[in-house]
């Protein structure tokens, strides 16, 4: 699954971690993540985010 990065902080979303403290199941896409998720160090909202380059 694709890694997705805030582009106000850097923090990357890995699906296979997911977001424990936010309530996020490991193996969670970032397409299934609610529309209401934020970034969990910035508080930025999904739409702050984009295809992580590895």
């Amino acid at each position: 699954m694709q890694k997705y990065e805030c582009t106000v902080c850097g923090y990357v979303y890995d699906p296979a971690e997911g977001d424990p403290d936010g309530g996020i199941a490991p193996g969670t896409a970032f397409e299934d993540l609610p529309d209401s998720w934020v970034c969990p160090l910035c508080g930025a909202g999904k739409d702050e985010f984009e295809v992580a380059v590895e």
